[in-house]
């Protein structure tokens, strides 16, 4: 095929279609994650099950269900968030490396379909245990098999979406890294609206599930409206042929405070995406720059920056930058610069390969992306204990 008969993506129906993918593959996850405080409350000890049972039956007979020691309840509760992180982190590096390596065994369609349906399952049952009273270390359980499900199936659908725009040119991979940057501001507003209409975390927490439940079924629709389309179906063309050139990314939450769904979540995510859109009208710097590996590394800097702000509970370190505002700067600037320049390392990581290698080096940058997250999961520890 020669360049004059490549076809055109008309009304940008291949771009839609990858942003929703993207938007598909972390809205769900950040709605889970938007809940946390609705699952701490079920395994904190004032919440014990037969409370729980009496607000969703409104039968005052529910209090003759067992309930868990209160010591054991409020120390799942405590340790909740960590175990959530490393049972998240720790799945999605792992099963990332594994799709960087069997992709090629296993079919396309099965990892993405397979993964959307599997995360899909989850979300309904999480829908429908709201409506069911568990004991705490039974829910504790159940809760973190979950996670380690949707973060596993997460992997392989991350990776096997990069690895797609991998074929296509360059700028397809934005639309994924938009969609998914406009994930975390539907899950923050959610949530700010949540605290602002007073609904139950119960009720808030089912509408979380609900939501991501339909917006998996409607990332399955669009993908399956994919091979419908010529300009799809010439890349894929090329790659089976072989031949020819191309261009080929929680703490708890009172209803009094709305400073950290704000000035955190909302904030992050609103210039993560704005970051990763960025890159739709502007690559600087090139593949090939020193600049693109330096701006990299000194974004490092905003480690010392933040820990110094005003944050608390706080034992060692002390407060250098007084006011919120300072934080909101830091973090607007380091939400950011992690959406631009992690949006051009996915862009610019398949182009200098070999247009055959496009979707193997997609894979393996994604399994790196995770690795990263994994790693801050694990050092977040340590910056904890040095605040």
């Amino acid at each position: 095929m020669t360049t004059s008969q490549q076809p055109q993506d008309r009304y940008k129906a291949v771009w839609i279609i990858f942003f929703m993918l993207g938007l598909g593959t972390l809205l769900p996850w950040n709605f889970f994650m938007t809940a946390t405080q609705y699952f701490t409350n079920r395994l904190d000890q004032s919440q014990n099950v037969s409370s729980f049972a009496v607000k969703l039956d409104g039968d005052i007979q529910a209090s003759a269900v067992p309930t868990a020691p209160p010591l054991e309840r409020s120390s799942l509760s405590v340790i909740f968030n960590n175990v959530m992180t490393l049972c998240a982190m720790l799945p999605l590096l792992l099963f990332t490396c594994l799709n960087s390596f069997l992709h090629q065994r296993i079919p396309q369609a099965v990892r993405i379909l397979g993964s959307l349906l599997a995360i899909l399952l989850v979300f309904l049952i999480t829908a429908v245990l709201v409506k069911v009273p568990v004991d705490a270390l039974p829910f504790f359980v159940i809760t973190m098999v979950k996670i380690m499900l949707i973060n596993s199936f997460g992997a392989i659908l991350q990776g096997s979406l990069f690895g797609l725009a991998g074929l296509l040119p360059a700028s397809y991979t934005t639309p994924i890294m938009s969609g998914q940057g406009l994930a975390g501001i539907f899950a923050s507003v959610a949530m700010i609206c949540a605290i602002a209409s007073g609904s139950e975390l119960a009720k808030s927490a089912f509408g979380y599930f609900i939501t991501a439940c339909g917006v998996i079924v409607l990332t399955i629709i669009c993908y399956l409206g994919l091979p419908r389309l010529e300009f799809y179906r010439y890349y894929q063309q090329l790659k089976l042929e072989g031949s020819g050139e191309q261009e080929t990314k929680l703490d708890l939450i009172s209803k009094e405070n709305y400073f950290i769904p704000v000035s955190c979540f909302l904030t992050f995510n609103v210039f993560d995406w704005l970051g990763r859109s960025l890159t739709a009208i502007s690559m600087w710097p090139g593949k090939d720059s020193l600049w693109l590996p330096s701006l990299v590394l000194a974004r490092l800097v905003f480690v010392p920056l933040l820990l110094l702000c005003n944050v608390y509970p706080r034992q060692h370190l002390p407060v250098f930058f007084e006011h919120d505002a300072w934080f909101i700067i830091f973090m607007a600037a380091f939400a950011f610069s992690n959406g631009y320049l992690a949006s051009l390392c996915m862009c610019f990581g398949p182009k200098k390969v070999k247009p055959a290698e496009a979707e193997t080096a997609g894979a393996i940058m994604a399994f790196f992306l995770c690795l990263g997250l994994a790693l801050g999961a694990v050092v977040s520890f340590l910056f904890r204990a040095i605040v």
